[in-house]
C-alpha cells in the first residue's frame, strides 16, 4: 500500500524563485531544496506575468524534477487579484507539478475556488494517459482576517497540506513594525502552529528572513530558524539559495536528539513487553507522549537521510530504567 502523501512530506525550506527571471530558473537545476516554488505573484510585475506563466509551464512540462528537489510548486496570483484562474488553467495541465501555493488566503472560499477548479480539470482530463496528478495546496496567511478564519480555512479542502505565514503583508495589513525579536508576530505565529496541530496539517512554514548576505545575515537567519522551530514550525520560507543550508539544517533533528529518540524507542519496546507504562531514561521520566515524540523525531530523521536502522542496531542493548 502506498503511504499517505502527508506521511512523507519534508518541507524544511520553501525557496521562492522569480518566474520572470530565466537566469534564476536555470540555476534551480543544481539546487538541493525540499520545496522549490516558482513565484508568479509578488516578484513578477503585472506586465511580465503572461510571459512568466508560459515560461514556468513549459519548464514543468518539459524538464524533469532536479535530483536535489523533493517537490516543485507554483505560487499563483491571489484569488482577489483576478489572476488566479489564468494561472490554474495553465498549471493544472502540467504533469510534473506537485503543489500550489495560494497567496492571501483570507477565507475558506479562496481554497474552495481552487479545489473546484482542480476537480473540474481532473474530471475533464480523465481520458488522458497517464491521468493528471492532483496537486496539494499550501495556504499563505497574510492578514488578520486569515488568522481569525483558521478553523474554516483548515477544514476547507482535503488538498490542504500546509500553512505559511506571510509576515510582511501581515505587518502591512495591521500597521505593525517588524523588529528583530519578532514579538509583534507572536499571536499570529502561535495561532498557525496550533491550527496545524489541531487539524493535522503536516507543513507549518514560518516567515521569511529578509536578510541573506554576509555573516550578520547568516547569524540572524540561524536565530530566526531556531526560534521558529522552537515555536513548532517545521519549515521556513527562503528568498535566496544562500539561505538553504542554514534553514534545512535548523529544521532537521539534531544528532543528539535523534540518538536519544532511538534509545527511547528501543527501551520502549522492552518496557512494553514487561508491562511498564512509564519508566526512566537518563534520569528522565518516559511515558506514552515521550515515546510518540521520539517516534516522530526518528521518522523525520529518516526522511532527512539519517540511517535510523543503523542507530537502532547500535543501541539495541538499551534498557528502560
Amino acid at each position: 500500500m502506498t503511504p499517505p502523501i502527508t506521511s512523507t512530506l519534508l518541507r524544511r525550506a520553501l525557496l521562492y524563485v522569480p518566474a520572470s527571471s530565466p537566469r534564476m530558473l536555470r540555476k534551480t537545476s543544481s539546487l538541493t531544496v525540499d520545496l522549490l516554488t516558482y513565484d508568479l505573484e509578488d516578484s513578477v510585475t503585472p506586465a511580465e506575468k503572461p510571459a512568466a506563466r508560459r515560461r514556468v509551464a513549459q519548464l514543468l512540462r518539459e524538464e524533469p524534477k532536479p535530483a536535489g528537489v523533493r517537490e516543485r510548486a507554483v505560487r499563483i496570483n491571489s484569488i482577489e487579484s483576478g489572476g488566479a484562474e489564468a494561472d490554474l488553467v495553465e498549471f493544472l495541465k502540467c504533469p510534473n507539478l506537485d503543489a500550489l501555493v495560494i497567496p492571501k488566503v483570507n477565507s475558506a472560499s479562496d481554497l474552495h475556488f481552487v479545489t473546484d477548479m482542480i476537480n473540474h480539470h481532473l474530471s475533464s482530463s480523465s481520458h488522458q494517459s497517464p491521468p493528471p496528478k492532483k496537486p496539494t495546496l499550501l495556504a499563505l496567511l497574510e492578514t488578520g482576517r486569515s488568522i481569525l478564519s483558521l478553523p474554516q480555512i483548515c477544514t476547507s479542502t482535503p488538498l490542504l497540506t500546509g500553512l505559511i505565514f506571510g509576515a510582511e503583508d501581515f505587518a502591512r495589513s495591521l500597521s505593525l513594525t517588524r523588529t528583530p525579536s519578532l514579538r509583534e508576530f507572536l499571536y499570529a505565529r502561535s495561532a498557525i502552529v496550533t491550527a496545524c496541530s489541531a487539524f493535522d496539517i503536516p507543513s507549518c512554514v514560518d516567515l521569511v528572513c529578509t536578510e541573506y548576505k554576509g555573516p550578520d545575515a547568516q547569524r540572524r537567519l540561524r536565530e530566526e530558524s531556531e526560534d521558529g522551530r522552537g515555536m513548532g514550525f517545521n519549515g521556513k520560507q527562503c528568498v535566496h539559495p544562500d539561505q538553504l543550508r542554514i534553514v534545512q539544517e535548523a529544521f532537521s533533528p539534531k544528532e543528539e536528539e535523534v540518538r536519544y529518540a532511538v534509545r527511547v524507542l528501543v527501551a520502549a519496546e522492552k518496557a512494553e513487553g514487561r508491562g511498564k507504562g512509564s519508566w526512566g531514561l537518563d534520569g528522565r521520566m518516559v511515558d506514552r507522549p515521550v515515546v510518540e515524540r521520539a517516534r516522530a523525531v526518528v521518522e523525520r530523521a529518516r526522511l532527512c537521510g539519517v540511517d535510523t536502522e543503523a542507530l537502532r542496531e547500535t543501541w539495541r542493548g538499551q534498557e528502560p530504567e
